[in-house]
């Protein structure tokens, strides 16, 4: 298994080139960003830096969707980092979350996010496309990106399994992973692929400490934020095509205000049970942190991403390369 951080756009820049070099001295492999430009700053002059001062970390956005900016420019931005950083970037994509509904904008579709990603290779490649009925080509790009599909229902996993490199899962919980999996396998065999050429990205907060209550109160805010693809899924299928294990915890929702977006101890978690941030994030001393990513990696996981910012960031990567990074190499 591969472990990687996320960070998002809130940090200055000072703080960002510090947590993800150390990052990389700890042995981490990747550094993603999110990509929601309302709420925090541009992830795209936030990965030149990181790029500029990393050497071997793979980087990327985790996530960005094919809605807010033009393909072309998505395009454009990850092959000109793609050459900055020496063929290092990576595309993660979905169909859209925070930077959409914080504008009251819907997600966007499944089949435009599939042909979203057939032109950013192509495009990333320095072929020609046809784009909104003209014909586009980045004539000096070259060496695509590799592409991780985010999502939750069954169309879009089925999407990653038939057209990704790697598919993003944002929870920890092996049995809901395992049930994801499933339709991503299923999707690469009916494209033709073998399912395990397929990365496996689990997407978590984690906080390392023996006392849980502390630990939970860390943590709450992630599966908050996920609940805002539950509720997604909630109206596009019927309740038993979906597992009561993701459903059943957003029924003491009551609403969710984006300005405090992956804040801990935000208001907006106050519906999430100890049962739930348990089984979502990852809380407790480092043994119970490598039991439970051994449970993942069983289920298919090749790559652990921390989501870098429930608190004391510097402690969190000490203690995964001091006490589990090494246990997975």
């Amino acid at each position: 298994m591969q472990f990687g951080i996320t960070l998002k756009g809130d940090l200055s820049s000072d703080r960002l080139i510090r947590l993800t070099r150390a990052a990389e001295e700890r042995g981490f492999s990747y550094g993603w960003l999110f990509d929601s430009h309302v709420l925090w700053k541009d992830p795209y002059p936030l990965l030149t830096l990181m790029a500029a001062n990393t050497r071997a970390m793979h980087l990327g956005t985790c996530v960005t969707n094919p809605a807010v900016r033009d393909l072309t420019v998505t395009a454009s931005l990850f092959a000109t980092l793609n050459e900055i950083s020496g063929g290092r970037m990576e595309l993660g994509i979905g169909r859209g979350d925070s930077s959409r509904r914080v504008m009251g904008k819907r997600p966007t579709t499944v089949a435009h996010l599939e042909e979203a990603i057939r032109d950013f290779r192509d495009l990333t490649a320095g072929k020609e496309i046809t784009f909104e009925g003209s014909p586009v080509r980045l004539t000096w790009a070259g060496g695509t990106p590799r592409v991780w599909v985010a999502g939750y229902g069954p169309k879009v996993l089925a999407l990653a399994g038939r057209v990704a490199d790697g598919v993003i899962l944002q929870f920890a919980d092996p049995p809901l992973v395992d049930w994801c999996l499933g339709f991503v396998r299923e999707g690469a065999r009916q494209a033709g692929r073998d399912p395990k050429s397929i990365e496996v990205m689990s997407a978590a907060a984690v906080w390392v400490s023996a006392d849980r209550e502390e630990a939970r109160e860390h943590v709450r805010w992630f599966p908050a934020l996920v609940s805002n693809h539950v509720v997604d899924l909630v109206s596009r299928y019927k309740p038993e095509e979906l597992p009561s294990r993701l459903t059943a915890y957003i029924r003491d929702r009551s609403g969710y205000d984006y300005l405090h977006h992956c804040e801990v101890e935000s208001s907006n978690a106050n519906f999430v049970s100890d049962e739930v941030a348990d089984r979502f994030a990852v809380v407790g001393t480092a043994e119970e942190h490598r039991k439970k990513l051994q449970e993942l990696e069983e289920v298919g996981v090749t790559q652990f991403n921390i989501y870098l910012m429930s608190g004391d960031e510097e402690a969190t990567l000490d203690a995964y390369a001091r006490d589990i990074l090494p246990h997975f190499r």
